[in-house]
């Protein structure tokens, strides 16, 4: 018999005020028996950062034609597709055509960065796709917030963010590796 996936809870209560938006979010989230703590606080992440009425989690790890998480307006049509980790550079591809703007978030270190460094090339012309990184130490301390029931804060100020449980507070840095061609012209 396979494993069940283990579910968490989330209070989450996002203060973002470089996009001015301020909710809650009660939040379920199935863990995949192969998915690490890390990657599942990573996800958790991502929706604090992308926070929208129409935010989801996708099936992840079990359903190969859904994103991590998705976006989609009311006609059904993607807004965002947000994939955590290492996608392969197909992936990519696919995903850019069918949203209007992919976010990956990659978070493993130095394997990140290698894994980036042989795709980049091939993806030059996906004109829609950001690439943020999440320095290893940062994904340990927010990986030590987790538990079964989260009551977490997460405050978005200038570019910092900070993520908080009870008396615990990380800060949290992201690395830009590659931002959409729209946003790399107005730099």
């Amino acid at each position: 018999m396979a494993p069940k996936a283990t579910v968490y809870k989330a209070d989450l209560q996002i203060s973002d005020m470089d996009r001015n938006y301020y909710a809650s979010h009660i939040l379920t989230l199935a863990q995949h028996p192969s998915e690490t703590v890390e990657r599942l606080m990573v996800r958790l992440l991502a929706f604090a950062l992308n926070a929208h009425e129409f935010l989801t989690f996708g099936k992840g790890l079990s359903d190969d034609d859904e994103p991590d998480l998705w976006q989609k307006d009311l006609t059904g049509a993607i807004d965002v597709w947000i994939e955590i980790g290492q996608p392969d550079e197909q992936r990519i591809r696919q995903a850019c055509g069918r949203a209007r703007q992919v976010i990956v978030y990659s978070y493993s270190g130095r394997s990140a960065e290698i894994w980036w460094d042989k795709i980049a090339p091939a993806l030059e012309r996906s004109k829609n796709l950001s690439v943020i990184d999440l320095p290893a130490t940062c994904v340990q301390q927010i990986a030590a917030l987790a538990n079964r029931n989260m009551q977490l804060q997460c405050l978005i100020q200038d570019g910092q963010i900070q993520l908080m449980r009870d008396d615990i507070s990380v800060d949290i840095e992201l690395v830009i590796r590659r931002l959409p061609i729209s946003m790399q012209q107005n730099r």
